[in-house]
């Protein structure tokens, strides 16, 4: 899934618009150098249009046989767009999708089977979070892209008031503690709205649980094991020391908003929200930083959703070559840390954090990728979201439900969803 904020999610933008097409956009299919022509769907504000066009005319410097025609996609209605053009004779060579789309499309019989080029790629440094569910039954259909994942945004004000560093934050124990230290003077310790399902998710997967699990092909939903309600309880516990509402998520209202008007100390974002939280309140420009969702131990950081992009090459391609050479490049060590460094994201293997070192949003992301997660990975999640049961379970516990009973009855839901698809 791109990274979006979250009430199904506005896309992490960082940068400016991307162009229409590349500088090549006006080369034909038969060129009369005898070139081939290759058509790439990238999603909107997924690069800027510098680093676009730096990439585009450094691959065609690297590949003068090879020219490249980019056509820019808006994310609503992306995935009916993708299957139609999946199931033609006219489909594009390669099509950025988000990660946790890309089983959706494979189940289709649409994607070329990447799983020969794993190795060649690189793939095991690959971040899990985008490679397996790029994935679908044993093969590897999606080559990850780029991903970001949320962090810890904090008023360095507030922190230095109470007598808190922030670098020694390690743990969830330390940052309740701190939380509840922060909680006074009327200062919020936390702004975390109450159906915040991917910090959830997060909390559960620390505790070794999942929203849902697979076995003999059946999907069943997973909120009702113990593991999973200790991540609710830990969630619980947090979302109490600030003032969140119980019965909505971090759009409604934004928390972007909500936190520049206040004296809110943390709230659980992606980076780019901060210089959301400064358009609306300029005099907290330079009072905000991050740090990664604190684990269970010192040693490893909470788990988190990591959403981002997958590059996948449709079967109806005719120039599948020249489309992976494409895709082997832009996902390259070399591409990957330019494009880091550019937009700020999290590079799509594990030993290119050092590229966002710089970047304090990005570094801390980095930490947190490492520990990054994707929803279950079945076309039938889709259905999940759409109606989704997790935020109403997660309103009826902290309202004062029973969190078995309610988390048995979100569980049953989840399941009809994965195996009716509706």
């Amino acid at each position: 899934m791109k990274l979006r904020l979250f009430a199904g999610v506005s896309v992490l933008v960082m940068t400016a618009g991307l162009s229409a097409c590349s500088s090549s956009s006006d080369a034909s299919d038969d060129s009369s150098d005898g070139s081939t022509t290759i058509d790439v769907w990238l999603m909107r504000d997924s690069v800027s249009a510098a680093f676009q066009n730096e990439f585009v005319k450094g691959f065609e410097t690297a590949h003068p046989d090879i020219k490249v025609k980019v056509q820019i996609q808006e994310w609503d209605g992306i995935g009916e767009k993708v299957t139609a053009a999946l199931a033609s004779n006219d489909a594009p060579d390669v099509i950025e999708t988000g990660n946790t789309q890309v089983a959706q499309f494979a189940q289709s019989g649409g994607l070329l089977d990447l799983s020969d080029k794993v190795d060649e790629l690189g793939g095991k440094d690959w971040l899990k979070g985008l490679a397996e569910p790029g994935s679908y039954e044993g093969k590897q259909y999606g080559i990850p892209y780029y991903a970001a994942n949320r962090v810890v945004i904090y008023r360095t004000d507030l922190f230095k008031a109470a007598g808190i560093d922030a670098a020694a934050i390690k743990t969830r124990d330390q940052w309740i503690s701190a939380t509840e230290k922060l909680n006074t003077g009327g200062t919020q310790g936390i702004y975390l709205p109450g159906q915040t399902w991917y910090a959830l998710a997060g909390f559960i997967w620390d505790e070794g649980g999942d929203l849902a699990t697979e076995s003999g092909g059946k999907w069943k939903g997973s909120l009702d094991t113990p593991e999973a309600i200790r991540g609710m309880e830990f969630y619980e516990k947090l979302q109490a020391l600030g003032k969140g509402p119980k019965d909505a998520d971090e759009a409604n209202p934004p928390q972007a908003d909500v936190m520049a008007k206040g004296k809110i100390a943390q709230t659980i974002a992606t980076p780019g929200r901060a210089g959301v939280i400064i358009e609306n309140n300029p005099e907290l420009k330079g009072k905000l930083a991050f740090f990664p969702i604190p684990g269970k131990t010192a040693d490893t950081p909470g788990s988190v959703f990591i959403g981002g992009s997958d590059l996948v090459i449709p079967t109806a391609s005719a120039k599948q070559d020249a489309a992976y050479a494409f895709i082997k490049e832009l996902t390259g060590d070399t591409w990957q840390k330019k494009l880091a460094v550019a937009m700020s994201y999290v590079p799509n293997k594990t030993t290119l954090a050092s590229a966002v070192a710089s970047d304090p949003g990005a570094a801390a992301m980095a930490v947190g990728a490492a520990e990054g997660h994707a929803t279950p990975n079945t076309p039938g999640w889709a259905a999940v979201e759409a109606k989704n049961p997790i935020k109403d379970y997660m309103t009826a516990v902290l309202t004062g439900g029973d969190p078995q009973k309610e988390a048995a009855g979100a569980s049953d839901a989840i399941t009809t969803a994965l195996n009716s698809g509706s």
